[in-house]
C-alpha cells in the first residue's frame, strides 16, 4: 500500500478513535510509544518505535521501516477534600448555601477506566531519508464527581471536566552522515472538552438560579463570576483545532552515547466557544511548548540506559498558568485560570536483551508539581498532582518480523495539601487534593 494511503487511513481512524484523559506528567503522558513508556518515557536520544514523531522527529530515520499500532489502559484514581469551610459566611451569606459548609471527602471517579489508541508508520524514501506519520493521544484531563462540591451554592447534577488532545504528526527525518540525523513533525491536533455542574461559577445569587442573560450586579441579589454568562458549563462537548510543530536532532558523540534535542512550539488552538465563559481569552486552550535534552548510553552490547530531562510551559497558557485568583471575571482577557506553574520533568530508563527474542526494560518518571497550594480549589476539577511514576516491560521478536511489547505505568499516590485555598468568598476553608493512576499498554509493531 502506497505512504500516503496508509497514513491517511492512521489518520482518520486516529480521529474516530480520538483518545481520553491522560494526566502524568501534570497533563502530558509519561511517554510515547509503548516500548519508551516502559523506559520511564526516557526516548529523546532512543528512537525505538514509529511513534518517535512524539518524542523526537529526528529518531524517525533511525527505525527504518516500521509500522506500529498500540492501545493503552489508564485508569487513575483522584478525589479531593474540604475542610474548614462556613460557606454562610461567604460574599453572599447564609442565603447563598443555607447556612451550612461544603465540607466532605469527594470522589472524582465517576469515570475510572479509558482506552486510548495510537498508531504509528515509517517509510524510508531512500537511505537518508524517511516520510512518517504519528497519531497519538497528547494529554488530557477527567474528573466526575457524582456528590457535587457545589450542591449548597446551588448547583446540580455531577461536577467535571473533560479534556481529550489527539496529535497527528507527519513527519520529515535526514540523516546528515553517519551519526546525525534532524527532523521536524507538523503537529496537527484535534481537543474536545465538556464541563458540568459549575453553575455557581457561572451566577451566584440569593433566589435560585440566574436568568439567562444575568451578568454583573442585579439589586445587590445576583452576581455573575464569569464574562459570558451561559457558556460556563453544562453546554455539552466542544471541539477545536489547531498546528505547531516538533523539531528535533540526534547524534552519535562517542561509539556507546548518543545525544538528541528536541523542541515542540505552543501548539495555537481554536477556541472553545461553548466555554468562552470558564476559559481566560474567551475560550482559548492552547497546548503548551515543551522542549527537552537527552542521552542514550549503551553500557554493554546488550543493555542501553537513557535519560531524559524535559520542559514543560505550562504558565505559558493563560487558562492553565493564570492564577485562580486574579481579580478579574472567568473567560476575560487574561483571566482567571488553574494557576499551574511550568515544571521539569525526568526520565531514566534501562533495556536489557536478555535474548536475540526478548528485550526487558524499566524506569523511572519524576516530575516537578504543577499545582501551587494555593491553587487546589479550583483544581479539584483538574487534580493533576502525580509526581513519581515506576515503569516496566518487554517486547517479545516474533518469527514474521513482527514483534509485541508491553508497558505498565504506576504513578505513587500524591496528595497536594490547599490551606486557606477556598475562596473567602465562598466561606474560606482548604481544598486537599490526590490521586494515583496505573496503565497498561499493549503494542504490536512490524
Amino acid at each position: 500500500m502506497k505512504f500516503y494511503k496508509i497514513a491517511g487511513l492512521l489518520a482518520i481512524a486516529g480521529i474516530m478513535a480520538s483518545p481520553l484523559a491522560h494526566a502524568t506528567n501534570g497533563m502530558f503522558p509519561v511517554g510515547y510509544g509503548a516500548k519508551n513508556e516502559a523506559m520511564g518515557g526516557a526516548s529523546i536520544a532512543l528512537p525505538l518505535d514509529s511513534l518517535a514523531a512524539a518524542n523526537n522527529p529526528a529518531g524517525m530515520v533511525m527505525v527504518g521501516d516500521h509500522m506500529d499500532v498500540g492501545l493503552i489502559w489508564f485508569s487513575p484514581n483522584r478525589g479531593a477534600t474540604i475542610q474548614g469551610n462556613d460557606c454562610s459566611a461567604g460574599v453572599l451569606g447564609p442565603y447563598a448555601c443555607g447556612g451550612g459548609t461544603i465540607d466532605g471527602n469527594y470522589d472524582g471517579n465517576g469515570k475510572s477506566n479509558f482506552f486510548i489508541p495510537s498508531f504509528g508508520y515509517n517509510k524510508m524514501i531512500n537511505e537518508k531519508t524517511s516520510l512518517g506519520v504519528s497519531v497519538f493521544g497528547n494529554g488530557g484531563m477527567n474528573t466526575q464527581y457524582d456528590t457535587n462540591p457545589l450542591a449548597p451554592f446551588g448547583a446540580t447534577g455531577p461536577m467535571g471536566i473533560n479534556l481529550e488532545q489527539l496529535f497527528i504528526a507527519p513527519t520529515w527525518a535526514m540523516k546528515l552522515n553517519d551519526t546525525n540525523a534532524v527532523g521536524v513533525a507538523l503537529n496537527l491536533a484535534y481537543q474536545r472538552f465538556s464541563a458540568t455542574g459549575l453553575q455557581p461559577f457561572d451566577c451566584l445569587t440569593y433566589f435560585g438560579a440566574c436568568p439567562d442573560g444575568i451578568g454583573g450586579f442585579s439589586n445587590q441579589l445576583q452576581y455573575s463570576p464569569t464574562s459570558s454568562p451561559g457558556n460556563m458549563t453544562n453546554n455539552g462537548t466542544d471541539t477545536s483545532t489547531g498546528y505547531g510543530f516538533r523539531l528535533g536532532w540526534t547524534g552519535q558523540v562517542t561509539p556507546e552515547a548518543t545525544l538528541g534535542v528536541t523542541y515542540q512550539t505552543k501548539t495555537k488552538m481554536g477556541k472553545f466557544s461553548k466555554y468562552s465563559g470558564l476559559f481566560a481569552d474567551h475560550g482559548s486552550f492552547d497546548i503548551p511548548a515543551n522542549y527537552g535534552i537527552g542521552i542514550a548510553y549503551k553500557a554493554q552490547p546488550e543493555t542501553t540506559v537513557a535519560f531524559d530531562i524535559q520542559y514543560i510551559d505550562f504558565a505559558g497558557v493563560p487558562t492553565i498558568g493564570n492564577s485562580s485568583s486574579i481579580p478579574l471575571q472567568y473567560g476575560s482577557d487574561n483571566g482567571p485560570g488553574f494557576g499551574w506553574k511550568s515544571i521539569y520533568a525526568y526520565k531514566l530508563g534501562v533495556s536489557h536483551a536478555y535474548n536475540s527474542n526478548f528485550t526487558v526494560r524499566a524506569g523511572f518518571d519524576y516530575c516537578d508539581q504543577p499545582i501551587p497550594s494555593s491553587e487546589t480549589f479550583l483544581n479539584i476539577l483538574a487534580p493533576g498532582v502525580v509526581q513519581n511514576h515506576l515503569t516496566l516491560g518487554g517486547t517479545w521478536k516474533l518469527a514474521d518480523k513482527s514483534e509485541v511489547t508491553v508497558a505498565y505505568v504506576h504513578a505513587f499516590e500524591q496528595t497536594v495539601n490547599g490551606p486557606n485555598s477556598v475562596s473567602p468568598n465562598l466561606g474560606g476553608g482548604d481544598a486537599n487534593l490526590k490521586m494515583h493512576q496505573d496503565s497498561i499498554s499493549v503494542a504490536y509493531g512490524w
